[in-house]
C-alpha cells in the first residue's frame, strides 16, 4: 500500500517563511533555510518551496535561498514561483529541486508543460492550481491567487495533466488558512478527472482534519499545511502516529 505523504509548504517573500489566510494578511514565519532543516529531520515526507511573489513582480526566483534549502534536506523538494521558461526549470533543478511547479507560466503559455514533460520527465513537472469558488463555479487564479483568470479549474487541471504534467497540487483558496478543514468537495472533483498523485492544499486546522482527508478520500496521494507545522500546533511525528492509529498508511521515522 502506497504511504500518504506528509507536506510542510515554505511560502516564502523577500526570504522569509511567510503566512496568510485567503492568500491575503501576509505574517512573518522565519527563515526558510532554519524551517526547512527542521523538517528534514522531523518526518516531513517532502518540502513544497513556492517564491509566493516572484509571478506578480514578474521575476526569476530566489535562486540562492533556494540552494541553500536544497543543500539543507535529504527529502524531495519541489519548487515553485516565477518559473516561465524551460530555462527556468533548468535553472531550479540545478539548485537542488527535484520537481517543479507551475502556475501562471503555464497559464501564459500551456506548452511550457509539454516542452519540460519532454525534457525533464512527467514525474517533473507539478501543476500548482490555486482555486476558488466564483458565484459557484471553479475558477483558476494566477499571480499567487490576485488574478482571475476566468478560467474553469476542472477542465484546466484536467488539459495540464494531458499535456504532461505528473502531479496536482490543488490550493484551494476559499480554505487557505482558514484551518476548518480540507476542501474535500474541490478535491474530490479532481480526483474523478486525472489520474496522476494529487496532494490537497488550503484548510488544515489539525489532526482531526487529515484524518478526514485520508478517510473520506482515500485515493488523494498528500496533506499539504503550513501554519499548523510552522507555529507548532501539530508535530508531524504525533500527526503521523494519529494517522497510523486510524489506520491510515504513513512512513514512520
Amino acid at each position: 500500500m502506497i504511504t500518504k505523504r506528509i507536506i510542510p509548504c515554505l511560502d516564502v517573500r523577500d526570504g522569509r517563511v511567510v503566512k496568510g489566510m485567503n492568500f491575503e494578511g501576509i505574517r512573518d514565519v522565519s527563515s526558510p533555510i532554519e524551517l526547512a532543516d527542521y523538517y528534514s529531520k522531523n518526518g516531513a515526507d517532502e518540502l513544497v518551496f513556492y517564491d509566493i511573489t516572484a509571478s506578480f513582480e514578474g521575476r526569476k526566483l530566489f535562486s540562492d535561498i533556494l540552494t541553500e534549502v536544497a543543500s539543507k534536506i535529504f527529502i524531495p523538494l519541489t519548487v515553485g514561483g516565477g518559473i516561465n521558461t524551460v530555462d527556468d526549470f533548468d535553472r531550479v533543478l540545478k539548485c537542488g529541486a527535484d520537481k517543479v511547479s507551475v502556475n501562471s507560466g503555464a497559464i501564459k503559455n500551456p506548452n511550457l508543460i509539454s516542452e519540460a514533460a519532454k525534457r525533464y520527465g512527467n514525474q517533473c513537472v507539478v501543476i500548482s492550481a490555486d482555486v476558488k469558488r466564483v458565484d459557484g463555479v471553479f475558477r483558476v487564479f494566477a499571480k499567487g491567487g490576485r488574478e482571475n483568470t476566468g478560467m474553469e479549474a476542472l477542465s484546466w487541471i484536467k488539459h495540464c495533466v494531458e499535456l504532461g504534467a505528473g502531479e496536482v497540487v490543488l490550493n484551494s483558496i476559499d480554505t487557505d488558512g482558514v484551518k476548518k478543514g480540507f476542501d474535500i468537495e474541490m478535491l474530490s472533483k479532481v480526483l474523478s478527472i486525472v489520474n496522476v498523485p494529487v496532494i490537497a492544499s488550503g484548510g488544515a486546522g489539525g489532526i482531526k482534519d487529515y484524518i478526514d482527508l485520508f478517510k473520506k478520500l482515500p485515493t488523494v496521494d498528500a496533506g499539504l499545511a503550513a501554519s499548523i507545522f510552522h507555529y507548532g500546533e501539530v508535530t508531524i511525528k504525533d500527526l503521523k502516529q494519529e494517522l497510523y492509529k486510524n489506520g491510515i498508511n504513513v512512513r514512520l521515522s
